[in-house]
């Protein structure tokens, strides 16, 4: 895409994912190794080995683009990392305070929610669409209340609860 602004006359530099993106790699090492101490580091150090190049044009992608973070291998699965380490909760944009979203591919994305934080799971093509400025929408669903009078005999758990209301 840059090389098409360039061609165009415009400034490259200005393709960029609109908001923070953040390509966490997981799942992606195999195991050779396994009954020894070291293992990981061995099984990392052949996963860098043998995708040498792919790790070099996502290295470059992180130094070229704003906004991106790469998490190499090894680091955890995407929903782990984005609950530890990448969340913030709450934007602070001189002064402004927005709430975080997530737009994710990995099947455990809406874990996201147990923070405050509103999350979707989308295929891997919409979520580069919404890197480069596309809109994500939601269908909102009719909401259905109950209010819940009295107390609960003490062997009920909150799940049978919600299990009975749900038949």
């Amino acid at each position: 895409m840059r090389d098409v602004v360039q061609k165009l006359g415009g400034d490259p530099e200005r393709v960029n994912p609109l908001c923070p993106a953040d390509l966490v790699i997981d799942h992606s090492v195999q195991v050779d190794f396994s009954t020894s101490s070291d293992a990981l580091e061995k099984n990392l150090d052949l996963e860098f080995e043998r995708n040498k190049e792919r790790f070099e044009f996502l290295k470059w992608g992180a130094k070229s683009f704003k906004n991106m973070t790469i998490v190499p291998p090894g680091s955890g699965i995407c929903h782990q990392v984005n609950l530890e380490y990448l969340a913030r909760v709450v934007f602070n944009n001189n002064g402004v305070l927005y709430p975080d979203s997530l737009v994710g591919a990995d099947s455990h994305t809406t874990m996201i929610n147990g923070l405050g934080i509103v999350g979707w799971g989308v295929g891997g093509i919409e979520a580069e669409a919404v890197m480069l400025g596309q809109t994500i929408s939601m269908v909102l669903p009719q909401v259905v209340g109950y209010k819940l009078i009295g107390k609960m005999n003490p062997m009920v758990t909150s799940t049978d609860v919600v299990l009975t209301i749900t038949k």
